[in-house]
């Protein structure tokens, strides 16, 4: 009888995307076959929910399948996983980045639930993977872990506390990832701004960045992922102001534009802290563009609390907008606090999302006319050092970094010739 290879289902961040393609070797490695493995997220209640929808999907096409589960989900609930008859086996999320958990699940011999206490968790964990994501483009993890506790968020308790690579590790695998032909590299993690707390000297974000950036000279770009505003360092202040292989796009975990909302939220800056962040990087690089993470409807949000948040793509100059209407996670505190409407919700979202496609509008029309260097990530699309979408007639090299004057803007993207 034939054995296939295990199908694998993501869910959720871009951190999990890059495990699930670590567990592919691993699975790879351990000869696993005849095997569904789906990679949970645990920042929603809607998260789990159709994470659960596609399990049953999942086995549904594939009756005599073992399933495994893993992730987010799976490391802080993998009781109510376990029960349901569709899954075979919960591993978690430490135990998903170990050779030895795959090879027990090849050869038949673990526990239908393996799931240790993630806090206990030190090190972090061996698993670097050379080139996931595009052909041109590649994701690093540096870290992994959160050390905060915001009331909002299960997931320090699906990934554990803080934890760093150290930046020799990192410096290595960027070097061989340049050396294969990728011309962006983008950092990743969950707390990215925590990065090098644990680390001999306890070094910064902006300390990683110009050793990657003096020790790799032949990177031609590199961006960074999501960040903590008020966590940023002097170090990546100059870097941003004096490398322009550091890519001028920063995406900002705000959640809200309240300063009551965000006290409620429990986290560590304020309304004036984003405003002034934005305005000084941008002071210091003029083009910089930001993206944002803003929670609507968050509990106790009146209509005045959630108009500051509206105003704050405003004040801070936001571009890209990630919206995400408030789903109460059981176990965190705000799933006990007072809830507000889901229509209001619902609307308030709505009205976030149309302030962000405004400013894409708007950014995109800017363009018009000007000279973009532009990373190829397929024949006829790349994107800006700006991270936005262009659009080409003719075919240019995947992986290549080209100069393209913008001619257009169609179907929410920029439309550039090559010059």
């Amino acid at each position: 009888m034939d054995r296939r290879a295990p199908v694998f289902s993501n869910h959720g961040c871009r951190l999990n995307a890059y495990e699930t393609e670590a567990m592919k070797d691993l699975a790879a490695n351990a000869g696993l076959s005849d095997a569904v493995i789906v990679n949970t997220c645990a920042v929603t209640a809607e998260a789990v929910r159709k994470a659960r929808q596609d399990i049953r999907k999942l086995r549904r096409r594939n009756p005599n399948a073992h399933l495994i589960v893993t992730g987010c989900a799976a490391q802080t609930d993998p009781a109510s996983f376990a029960a349901m008859p569709e899954v075979d086996t919960v591993i978690g999320n430490t135990e998903k980045m170990q050779a030895a958990t795959w090879a027990g699940l090849s050869t038949g011999g673990t526990e239908p639930v393996q799931v240790d206490d993630i806090m206990s968790v030190t090190e972090t964990a061996g698993h670097l993977i050379d080139g996931f994501g595009t052909r041109s483009r590649a994701y690093v993890q540096v870290q992994n872990g959160c050390d905060h506790r915001c009331t909002f968020c299960i997931i320090p308790y699906g990934r554990g506390n803080s934890r760093s690579v150290p930046a020799g590790v990192v410096v290595d695998q960027i070097s061989r990832l340049v050396a294969r032909g990728y011309s962006e590299v983008v950092l990743t993690g969950v707390d990215l701004t925590s990065w090098g707390a644990d680390l001999p000297g306890t070094p910064k974000l902006g300390d990683l960045v110009r050793r990657i950036l003096k020790l790799v000279p032949d990177l031609p770009r590199l961006r960074i992922s999501s960040i903590d505003s008020i966590e940023v360092d002097p170090a990546l202040l100059d870097a941003i102001a004096t490398e322009p292989r550091l890519m001028p796009h920063l995406h900002l975990s705000l959640q809200a534009g309240d300063d009551l909302i965000l006290k409620r939220m429990k986290r560590r800056h304020l309304r004036d802290d984003a405003i002034a962040f934005c305005a000084e990087a941008r002071r210091l690089r003029p083009d910089m563009t930001f993206g944002a993470d803003i929670i609507a409807g968050f509990p106790t949000e009146t209509d005045a609390m959630f108009e500051n948040s509206l105003r704050l793509v405003e004040d801070c100059g936001l571009t890209w907008l990630h919206v995400f209407p408030y789903s109460a996670r059981e176990g965190t505190p705000a799933a006990r606090m007072p809830a507000v409407d889901g229509r209001a919700i619902r609307d308030r979202a709505a009205r976030l999302r149309a302030a962000g496609d405004a400013r894409v509008t708007a950014h995109l029309a800017e363009q018009v006319g000007r000279m973009h260097r532009v990373l190829m990530e397929s024949p006829d699309m790349g994107r800006t050092e700006h991270f936005a979408e262009v659009s080409f007639a003719d075919a240019q090299p995947v992986g290549a970094i080209v100069s393209a004057r913008i001619t257009g803007v169609a179907d929410g993207r920029l439309v550039a010739e090559a010059v």
